[in-house]
């Protein structure tokens, strides 16, 4: 795949994700190759540190800093030298904006996972948006804002492979377990869990284990990987994230939600786009026909992660959550 062709690729979760899309044309009309995404991207972020530094406000120079952590995130999407910098950049960027622009915002860090706890200290409920595969909690600000907005207290996390923990972590598939102690120790009574891509899965499996989750959600979650037919891409993103093709390889054969989806006994929305098709990718239809109270959104032209259908699903998902978390009107 060519500098442009991966571009075109990545369109839509970059600007999901909320960098400006005409400048993210300039930056990538720019690329030669591949392999000058990561610099491209990092030397973006770093003009945003710039302009932040610059600021005549300290509300201009969170938002200039929230814009870095996104493009330093962006950068570790292509196969790049310096990923654990730039992941490391992203992490550092989003905590400077948070204090400048939410001082209540606090960065909580346990075993095997790291994120920023916001909202209200009496929020009725809290919402934990795990990652998927190759993404990390500074791509889904928007998932963020809109629960924030509802009245919820949110905790957008890190886990192990994934974000500021993929240079000294690995992926594993009991993911419950971490999502387990981030709920030891943020201490909620209520909580609901969303998923984007692999956190689909990681979401729903931790649902069916975990008795404390009160309503979960997955947006373009595998409910199955079969590892011979995925694309060669995104095998070896996940020998990067999981320790070696080895790894990688067993990892996606615990990829399975057939015998735990009848044990999720939350409320459960499952987010789909109908352009979203990946081979070796089993979609999420049958997790919400089997799961006890499933719910299926299917966007026909919704693409992986629905950056471009926002609209389309982002309300229902948010909505879903505060009905089912605190029973109130939406």
């Amino acid at each position: 795949m060519n500098a442009a062709e991966f571009a075109a690729a990545q369109w839509t979760r970059a600007t999901g994700a909320g960098v400006d899309p005409h400048e993210y044309r300039r930056v990538t009309d720019g690329l030669v190759s591949v392999a000058d995404w990561g610099p491209s991207f990092l030397r973006t972020g770093h003009l945003y540190l710039q302009r932040a530094d610059q600021a005549g406000s300290s509300v201009s120079a969170g938002e200039y800093l929230l814009t870095a952590a996104r493009w330093f995130h962006l950068a570790t999407l292509a196969p790049y030298a310096e990923a654990s910098r730039a992941a490391a950049e992203a992490d550092h960027a989003l905590g400077r904006a948070l204090t400048v622009l939410e001082p209540g915002a606090r960065r909580v860090s346990g075993e095997g996972f790291i994120g920023w706890l916001r909202g209200r200290s009496d929020a009725p409920a809290l919402v934990i948006v795990v990652p998927g595969l190759d993404s990390a909690k500074e791509e889904f600000l928007a998932l963020v804002s809109a629960l924030l907005a509802r009245g919820l207290a949110v905790f957008a996390m890190d886990g192990p492979g994934q974000g500021a923990l993929a240079a000294t972590a690995t992926l594993r598939p009991d993911y419950e377990q971490v999502v387990g102690r981030v709920i030891d120790a943020l201490g909620f009574a209520r909580i609901g869990l969303v998923g984007l891509s692999l956190g689909g899965y990681f979401a729903a499996r931790t649902a069916a284990l975990d008795p404390r989750v009160t309503a979960v959600a997955s947006v373009s979650g595998p409910f199955r990987l079969d590892w011979e037919k995925l694309p060669e891409a995104v095998r070896d993103i996940m020998a990067r994230r999981a320790g070696g093709h080895g790894a990688a390889r067993a990892f996606a054969g615990h990829v399975d939600l057939a015998a735990l989806s009848p044990r999720i006994a939350a409320p459960l929305m499952v987010v789909d786009g109908g352009q979203d098709v990946i081979p070796g990718v089993m979609n999420g239809e049958s997790l919400a026909r089997l799961a006890p109270h499933g719910t299926y959104l299917s966007v026909p032209h919704g693409d992986h992660l629905l950056g471009n259908a926002r609209p389309d699903w982002l309300p229902h998902l948010t909505d879903h959550l505060t009905r089912a978390l605190t029973g109130a009107p939406t």
